[in-house]
């Protein structure tokens, strides 16, 4: 894209400002300002706009989901694990590792999963990891191949950070990097903000943009050259997690389902954790904050919370699936947050306050867009220690004690 073509693309949405100190930065700042230019979906400014004048979308009719229990997964334990790893044997699964996120929170400037959990060792939040995964191998006899996304702030250092710790002990052939794509951030009069005279404020899409992020780096390719079926998500967050968990998958596999969902039962009613549900008859995931009072409480006729079952973020997907809903537009939530800017005098802020608006695709949405989903009771304990405070709940200390309750030795 030359400038002319960039004037006349930003003019159509009266986004020129953007070009304002093109004269005064490098030819080098210029190229890589008009690459931003040429990324840029317009169509989020409409959706902006709609959403300033009409506000989210209404959710549709919600309804309770039931879940396969603790106690009939143990029941139907080996028939679900002999299903799943004939799968993992036969190549059929791949897991996605979502790493783009940085340490901010738990006071560490790099990668969250470079973050050392270890007391008297050294143990990393992506060797907790790697070291789940292994399991699985070991047991299968076969690798899975494992694509991990990262974004622009920690692409490099976590690619280094693997090969410097040779990767886990993992088949660094079995491992694929890849950058989870950005939005621009706008301004409550829908402008875009940049972030430097010859640079767009942006930041990730959302961990809903993880497959369109995939598909954009090339790896499709690898998907169907592989003939990987099914794809497991999970978060960096949780150091538990079991990951290409057989019996998740053989059990997903045999009921039929398009996709599945681990979850946990809620600790009590009140817990902030997104619930599994039906939406018009279909799966989807509520928020803690979208509930009323009268969801949050209602109880079965065995004493079950009605909304009972938690998502973890450990969801199994059907590629195929996921190669149709490519051209099935995503919801894009749009999320207020405190962003630097550069102002129209060219001087630079760091806002006390919220003052801006980042566009957000979610991994829940992609739930919806399934047409059945296996809701797969874990215990908690076992499969639930995310890390994301430094301190109380959801946090280090409290990820460190779990570790520990399973053998894990720190």
């Amino acid at each position: 894209m030359n400038y002319i073509q960039a004037k006349t693309k930003l003019e159509a949405y009266h986004q020129e400002h953007l070009l304002d100190w093109y004269d005064e930065i490098s030819e080098t700042e210029q190229s890589q300002l008009l690459e931003q230019i040429d990324a840029l979906d317009m169509q989020l400014l409409d959706i902006f706009a709609n959403y300033q004048q009409n506000g989210e979308a209404p959710r549709g009719k919600l309804e309770p989901m039931g879940a396969l229990t603790i106690q009939e997964i143990a029941e139907n334990h080996d028939k679900f694990e002999h299903a799943g790893l004939d799968a993992i044997r036969h190549g059929k699964v791949g897991a996605v590792l979502l790493a783009g996120g940085m340490g901010t929170r738990l006071g560490f400037d790099k990668p969250k999963g470079m973050y050392n959990i270890g007391l008297s060792r050294k143990l990393y939040i992506f060797e907790c990891l790697i070291n789940n995964l292994m399991q699985v191998v070991d047991k299968a006899g076969a690798f899975v191949p494992l694509f991990i996304m990262t974004s622009e702030k920690n692409d490099e250092e976590t690619r280094e950070f693997f090969a410097e710790m040779k990767y886990f002990g993992y088949n660094p052939e079995y491992i694929y990097f890849f950058v989870q794509d950005t939005a621009p951030a706008v301004n409550a009069e829908g402008k875009i903000l940049l972030e430097e005279k010859g640079k767009i404020a942006t930041s990730p899409n959302g961990n809903g943009g993880w497959f369109s992020s995939l598909v954009k780096s090339g790896l499709l390719n690898v998907l169907q050259r592989e003939e990987i079926e099914w794809l497991n998500i999970f978060s960096v967050d949780n150091v538990l997690q079991k990951i290409a968990d057989p019996c998740f998958i053989g059990a997903t596999i045999l009921s039929g389902c398009e996709s599945g969902s681990k979850v946990v039962s809620k600790a009590d009613p009140e817990e902030r954790v997104g619930v599994l549900c039906l939406e018009d008859g279909k799966p989807s995931i509520v928020e803690y904050f979208e509930m009323t009072p009268e969801m949050i409480t209602s109880r079965e006729s065995n004493g079950r919370l009605s909304y009972n079952y938690g998502v973890i973020l450990n969801y199994l997907f059907q590629t195929k699936k996921l190669v149709e809903l490519l051209d099935n537009q995503l919801s894009v939530h749009i999320v207020n947050k405190k962003v630097p800017y550069i102002d129209a005098n060219g001087n630079f802020v760091n806002p006390e306050n919220v003052n801006a608006y980042k566009f957000e695709k979610l991994v829940l949405d992609m739930v919806h867009l399934q047409n059945s989903c296996l809701s797969y009771e874990v215990e908690r304990a076992k499969e639930f220690a995310p890390v994301k405070n430094a301190e109380g709940v959801d946090s280090v200390i409290s990820a460190q004690e779990l570790l520990r309750q399973n053998g894990i030795k720190l």
